[in-house]
């Protein structure tokens, strides 16, 4: 009956948005474009992503969950991760407005990156917001609903891209948001240098939960072809009713590629918040991934990502420790839309904090396979 009413209150939300950016996508090509028009429907794209796993625990811990994983969460067990479908009307140049919404259900991805108020059901909306090319420079776009993070290396995984690695690095999990509330402003300055700008509810918030904003910038470098650099900065009071303990959060991404072949990437990640310590003092955690993917054929792919991320005072992950991983991906293309993933994977940490049958041990190694179809 649950998942009944979800689907039911689904579909009212869909037919509700299309019918309201139905007239106002119409009115805009009356305006643009009299004589040319098209109907609204023509210009939205509908694109879709499907991912389904299979994980084991060697550990065979005895709730059959994996510890500190983000996504791949449950021990021995096959699951859709998540089936998103993505409608938007894309912008391209001054003047254009549109929208993007992806609508995800699954046993997974939905579940653990749903933010607080924004909940319906067994769905989510990772994004669903409006946007708009302002004619000012090279245009100035604003986006404004709700968005993915801009912060990290890795991405949730849609039809427009997907990860190295099956499972997800720790600093993804704990180290940064998953998504934000508010209003983007993003500008290229020139085909080397961009920049945004965004005020947000804060992290993982649809619905804020205190009375103060978030601030977050980023800039991005391209100095060559083969080279891109991100920085970015989030600033602002994240507890609920606290307007004073702010948090802050320095987020640096670097990728290289040496040829077709070999791709480097590393993240590094330094977050600070007042008063959040046991003893009272500011909370700190940070941590370092690295990456290199390598093409040993035009359709097989081996991955690998090393990672360690250190939660002294346990303020993201429960338990003050030292976390380290080591994750190998093959990866082979059967199409272009059609990806099977493997999934190597040893955990380690400081503290006894992975679960067997009977007991708690400092290592967790899984073994796991993904299937991606993308449309």
């Amino acid at each position: 009956m649950r998942r009944n009413a979800a689907a039911s209150r689904f579909r009212t939300v869909l037919f509700i948005f299309l019918g309201i950016i139905g007239p106002v996508s119409l009115d805009a090509e009356v305006l643009n474009d009299s004589a040319h028009s098209q109907p609204w429907y023509e210009s939205i794209s509908i694109n879709g992503f499907l991912s389904s796993a299979y994980l084991y625990n060697f550990n065979r811990p005895d709730s059959m969950k994996n510890e500190y994983r983000v996504f791949d969460v449950d021990d021995n067990s096959f699951k859709v991760d998540a089936f998103e479908l993505v409608f938007q009307r894309p912008v391209n140049k001054s003047g254009d407005a549109g929208f993007r919404v992806d609508m995800v259900a699954g046993s997974s991805i939905p579940r653990v990156a749903r933010s607080s108020g924004f909940d319906i059901g067994d769905f989510d909306f990772h994004q669903t917001f409006l946007c708009y090319i302002a004619p000012v420079g090279n245009g100035l776009r604003l986006d404004i609903g709700k968005f993915i993070t801009t912060m990290g290396y890795e991405v949730i995984e849609g039809y427009d891209g997907y990860n190295y690695n099956y499972s997800h690095s720790f600093l993804f999990g704990y180290a940064i948001p998953y998504t934000h509330t508010g209003i983007k402003a993003s500008y290229s300055f020139n085909q080397e240098i961009s920049g945004m700008m965004m005020i947000v509810n804060g992290w993982d918030n649809s619905v804020d939960s205190n009375t103060s904003k978030s601030i977050c910038g980023q800039v991005i470098v391209n100095p060559t072809t083969n080279m891109n650099v991100s920085v970015n900065y989030m600033f602002g009071p994240e507890k609920a009713n606290n307007n004073s303990d702010n948090r802050q959060l320095f987020d640096f991404v670097g990728t290289y590629s040496f040829n077709a072949s070999v791709t480097a990437g590393i993240n590094g990640d330094y977050g600070v918040e007042q008063h959040s310590a046991g003893n009272g003092d500011d909370a700190v955690w940070l941590g370092a991934a690295v990456y290199c993917r390598v093409n040993l054929f035009s359709d097989f792919s081996l991955s690998l990502r090393a990672e360690q991320f250190e939660d002294r005072d346990g303020l993201r992950t429960k338990t003050a420790q030292k976390l380290r991983e080591l994750t190998l991906t093959p990866e082979f293309r059967q199409s272009e839309h059609f990806i099977i993933r493997g999934d190597a994977r040893i955990d380690t940490s400081d503290k006894n904090v992975f679960e067997t049958e009977d007991q708690w041990k400092d290592t967790q190694t899984t073994l796991g396979i993904n299937f991606i179809y993308t449309f």
